[in-house]
């Protein structure tokens, strides 16, 4: 137990120490003791209030949370029940005024995991980066101290392939991959399954250990389970919130039962503006909503919880302040190129000096041309950098309703002088050079393509004044996802309309026109958009995706070859035109290139199948099918081509069942219903064949299967009722 603080110890001073007699020592004594009762500080009997001590042999957990507000747990007065995490703020320290780097998932957890900030870890926005090897991470540095090293997470947006896996023994990251043609499928898992697979890591995992939990679940759209879900049928964000704390209790509990202690960190990587200065969700600015976060750091010991003994600290921290604080307190050499550090003496004073912090929004700028987004807080004074500059007081104005740029232009130079000196890098743009990112991200809501930069930004590409252009682009989203394609698509052409550079939109337009089975209108808005300049690698790499699609893969070729380099996307659509085209050693030879870089994809060996069957390698095919299926159980088109494996090679009981298995997993699952439809007809099965044609002809898209929709109508007239 650390000592009682030096102001508890008794002030005697004021009697000469010739006077000093045993009688007046003992008579101050109890004079202190009844200060220290009516103080509240009963240090001998009490325990002290919590502390981080140094300890080279405990574990670390780092739990982030996505998309979580400061003002979200009940422990900071929000609406979300969340008992887990207010038990783990009373044993530890509660801070009320942290701050992210950045408001997107990928570069604001490189910050978490590196200590640095975005402009110099380099990771800009979710998309087209990927962390170089040369940088060190909290993985890296706490393998090379003797724990074993584990990460397990929740979204796409977090997978391998973007770096973050470095020093980490294990990196789950088994996401349901979504199919070629884009859309908005779903590119995440709940929180309990996250809390699963991390709780049997640590489960096998015998010596101290780092354990970095990522769950996704409070990410637009909000979607917690029934139960939850219906608690907080006005506020589902905080129902998610609530569900994602239910979720996260048996991991923090399972900490109680080791034999050595854990250091937890718990924070969100940004908010959620929740419609706040009219953002719907996060990305854009960087007021406090979305860049303000909670951060909890406690140390759970083996047993039962002792007595409440948690902080609650007010002064300003950042994100880069928590790997100075973990390698502090596993007892590691500090790092004095870091621009955080530790955290441990405030923790240990109750507080401390605000840390003055930089922070930036990347994503419009990069995405649509919009004019970047910079800024500091030193204190609680908030200056963020646009055409039309912003300037808070947070003490007296914590909603950021009054900008006092315009009235205090004498600390707005100021702050403007910080800010320059701090030499920020302006981001590169590496998509074409580097790799795009596959559809997933955009269901995630995240943009993906990059804009040119301008040499001058004005005020007409303030974020500020395009805000509404955000909006109703979220609304062509939520109109894709109700199945109203006609509303997303008008939408959409108008915004193009508007802002004909825009290329995000013009990819929400190809993915609607896609879907609504209009193939042909998704490749015309892709070209037009190229003869207008809007070139980025992401828009060839869709445009060639297409035409392979379509079975225009001729076209598609050259213009996937000179795009494709190293992006597995590109060069996934590139192997799918080589196939439609017959060169199957080509398609072969590039699917292997996708699995060379990224060994875990399921849906590649799927491709890699459907090439060895159009070559009759009906072995091998029936490999990497199976393979495809342990790596992601939930495509159901490595399914439905399993089982027509199954039919051509005389085993049709499998491949009834894995036809059904399909159609039960995907409402989708076009080729499987009418497979079984067929199949079960000609078998004898004519009740189970009508009820799967009767959904095929309901739900099947007639431009894509007008004439097996025509033979199935045929074959239902002739089965028995």
């Amino acid at each position: 137990m650390a000592r009682p603080p030096a102001a508890k110890r008794s002030r005697t001073a004021a009697v000469p120490p010739h006077r000093s007699t045993p009688r007046l020592i003992a008579i101050c004594g109890v004079v202190v003791v009844i200060a220290a009762i009516a103080a509240g500080g009963w240090w001998w009997w009490r325990e002290q209030a919590f502390v981080l001590p140094a300890t080279p042999d405990e574990n670390v957990l780092l739990v982030t949370i996505d998309t979580l507000r400061a003002d979200a747990l009940s422990s900071y007065g929000g609406p979300a029940a969340t008992p887990n995490l207010d038990r783990l703020a009373a044993h530890g320290a509660r801070f009320t005024f942290t701050h992210a780097a950045t408001v997107l998932t990928l570069p604001s957890h490189t910050t978490i995991l590196t200590g640095l900030y975005p402009y110099q870890h380099g990771i800009r926005d979710n998309i087209g980066y990927r962390l170089r090897p040369d940088i060190s991470t909290m993985a890296t540095r706490l393998k090379s101290l003797g724990f074993a090293t584990g990460a397990f997470v929740g979204a796409f947006v977090l997978e391998k392939r973007f770096g973050l896996n470095l020093g980490f023994d294990v990196y789950d990251d088994q996401i349901p991959e979504v199919g070629s043609s884009a859309n908005f499928n779903e590119t995440e898992r709940r929180a309990d399954a996250v809390v699963k697979v991390a709780d049997a890591w640590i489960d096998r995992t015998p010596g101290k250990w780092f354990g970095w939990v990522h769950v996704y679940d409070p990410h637009a759209p909000y979607r917690p389970p029934d139960e939850w879900l219906a608690r907080y049928a006005q506020q589902p964000y905080y129902g998610a919130v609530a569900w994602t704390d239910y979720a996260l209790g048996p991991l923090l509990d399972r900490l109680r039962a080791l034999p050595r202690p854990t250091l937890v960190i718990v924070t969100g990587d940004h908010g959620e503006s929740l419609g706040q200065h009219g953002e719907a969700t996060h990305g854009v600015f960087t007021y406090e909503a979305t860049l303000r976060i909670p951060l909890i750091i406690a140390t759970v010991e083996p047993g039962e919880a002792r007595e409440p003994r948690g902080r609650v600290i007010d002064s300003a921290v950042r994100h880069i302040d928590l790997l100075p604080t973990v390698l502090d307190a596993v007892g590691a050499r500090p790092d004095p190129s870091l621009p955080g550090a530790s955290l441990r003496d405030v923790i240990a004073h109750g507080g401390g000096p605000d840390r003055q912090t930089y922070f930036e929004a990347m994503m419009t700028n990069l995405a649509r041309g919009w004019a970047p987004l910079r800024g500091v807080l030193v204190g609680r004074e908030k200056y963020i950098d646009l055409p039309i500059p912003e300037l808070y007081d947070l003490a007296s104005d914590p909603t950021e309703a009054q900008n006092l740029a315009a009235s205090s232009p004498d600390r707005v130079r100021a702050l403007a002088n910080i800010l320059k000196g701090i030499n920020v890098a302006p981001p590169n743009r590496p998509m074409d050079e580097r790799m795009a990112v596959k559809d997933a991200l955009r269901s995630l809501g995240y943009l993906s393509t990059t804009a040119k930069a301008r040499a001058q930004y004005t005020a007409a590409d303030d974020p500020k004044r395009l805000i509404d252009l955000d909006r109703r682009m979220h609304e062509a989203v939520s109109a894709y996802e109700a199945g109203k394609l006609d509303d997303a698509v008008k939408i959409l052409q108008e915004v193009i309309t508007e802002r004909p550079d825009n290329a995000e939109a013009v990819l929400d337009l190809a993915v609607a026109y896609w879907q609504a089975g209009r193939d042909d209108d998704a490749i015309d808005v892709l070209q037009a958009a190229m003869k207008r300049g809007v070139t980025q690698a992401d828009v060839r790499t869709k445009l060639g995706l297409c035409l392979g699609l379509a079975g225009r893969g001729a076209q598609a070729i050259p213009l996937l070859e000179k795009t494709a380099g190293d992006d597995p996307d590109a060069l996934s659509a590139l192997g799918v035109a080589y196939r439609q085209t017959g060169r199957l050693a080509d398609a072969r030879r590039t699917f292997q290139h996708v699995l060379a870089i990224d060994p875990t994809s399921g849906l590649t060996y799927e491709e890699l199948a459907s090439v060895d069957l159009a070559a009759k390698q009906l072995p091998a095919a029936e490999v990497e099918l199976r393979h495809a299926l342990d790596l992601d159980p939930t495509l159901t088109g490595a399914r439905t081509d399993l089982g027509g494996l199954f039919a051509d090679t005389g085993r049709l009981p499998q491949a009834i069942d894995a036809w059904r298995q399909a159609a039960a997993q995907d409402q989708e699952a076009y080729a499987a219903l009418y497979n079984l439809t067929m199949v079960l007809a000609k078998v004898g099965h004519g009740e189970d064949a009508r009820v799967y044609g009767e959904r095929f002809v309901r739900t099947a898209p007639p431009t894509t299967y007008g004439a097996q929709i025509a033979q199935v109508r045929r074959l239902l007239g002739g089965t028995r009722e």
